[in-house]
Parts: C-alpha cells; sequence; structure tokens
C-alpha cells in the first residue's frame, strides 16, 4: 500500500461524498486526527478498517489498497452508467451496464440518453428523516405519462415503476449521493442529482 496514494485517493472519495473528515471518523470510529494523517499520507489504514471504508465509499478493498481507480474497471462497475431501453409497444423496461443488442416486440431498441432536468421538470425530493420522498406534479394522463423513476447509485439500482393516472409518490431509504433517472413517454429520459443533506451522510 502507497500510504500517499492511498491517503490522496480517500480524500477524493471523501470529498466526492460532501463529507468532513470528522463524518468519515464517525462513520469507521477512529478520530478524525486519524483521517487526516491519513488524507496527508503520514499514515495509511489499518487492515481492519478497509472493508468499513470501502463499504463507506462504494468501492473496493483493492481499489484502497492500490490508491487509484482504474478507468476501464470504473465505467464497468459504475452503475450510473446503467442504459435503460424502454419498449414503446408493451412498455418493457430493460437495463444493462454496457452496449447491448436489445429487442422487443419485434423491435430493436435503442436507449435514450438521459438529459439533465431542468428546475421545473425536476422530481420534488423532500428529506423526511432516514427516507427521501419523491413526488412530481408531472402530468400522468394517458398520452404523457412518467413510467418508471430509479435512483442510480455507483454500485446499485433501485426501480419503480409507474403508470397512468398514477400520482407519484416514491419513498426512498437514503443513501449517498446518487441519480435519479426517469423516462416519460413524451419528454424522453431525465435526470437530476441528490444527495443527502450533511447530518445524514
Amino acid at each position: 500500500m502507497d500510504q500517499v496514494k492511498t491517503g490522496q485517493l480517500i480524500k477524493r472519495l471523501r470529498t466526492e461524498l460532501g463529507m468532513t473528515q470528522k463524518q468519515l471518523a464517525e462513520r469507521i470510529n477512529v478520530s478524525d486526527k486519524a483521517v487526516s494523517k491519513w488524507e496527508r499520507g503520514n499514515g495509511c489504514p489499518d487492515v481492519s478498517l478497509l472493508s468499513a471504508l470501502a463499504d463507506v465509499f462504494g468501492t473496493d478493498i483493492r481499489v484502497l489498497l492500490s490508491g487509484e481507480i482504474d478507468k476501464n474497471e470504473s465505467e464497468k462497475g459504475n452503475m450510473k452508467n446503467l442504459k435503460f431501453y424502454v419498449c414503446k409497444d408493451c412498455g418493457n423496461i430493460i437495463t444493462s451496464t454496457s452496449e447491448a443488442s436489445v429487442t422487443c416486440c419485434g423491435n430493436h431498441l435503442s436507449a435514450p440518453k438521459p438529459r439533465k432536468a431542468d428546475e421545473s421538470q425536476q422530481l420534488k425530493v423532500t428529506d423526511i428523516g432516514g427516507e427521501w420522498y419523491i413526488t412530481s406534479d408531472h402530468e400522468m394522463t394517458k398520452e404523457h405519462f412518467i413510467s418508471f423513476a430509479a435512483f442510480v447509485s455507483d454500485s446499485s439500482v433501485m426501480m419503480f415503476r409507474q403508470y397512468p393516472e398514477w400520482s407519484i409518490n416514491i419513498n426512498l431509504p437514503i443513501y449517498r449521493s446518487g441519480r435519479l433517472v426517469w423516462y416519460c413517454n413524451k419528454c424522453g429520459m431525465l435526470y437530476q442529482d441528490i444527495r443527502p443533506t450533511r447530518k445524514n451522510q
């Protein structure tokens, strides 16, 4: 383990999650001085802490030991690159973590590229104490509706099927930062990034 490279990676991953050194220290039961020491390259985490650190950062122990994230491995394992294929005939939703040839109802499907939702299009996300409550004023008629919403993190995905004439009411356990992705039969695929408030990180 290169303690300088590992320390730099810990700092990078911690910063990406919006966590302070103290918050990270509390999550793995060490002092914030220990975290500061690692990030300055003046020491490295005890082997017994690597599993807990990997869980917090959503990575694996090998990455922490090497001190770097291999680009190809990162792209392969990152669920944020998940592709959604939606059949307009039957409403089937198919996912793939890489390019794929997908057919449904005799049609070749292509994965629409999600575009960032502007403020007026975003879903409403409320922290209700341990959960995100997600709603929307989006039209939900048989002609114009959101067919699904999904929360995607770097290591997992949770999908919520929606139907015309349903109200959008989703309860989602608060995880680390991730991306909400949803599909509207007229507007296409949209997304917004969400993250816990500091007190929940």
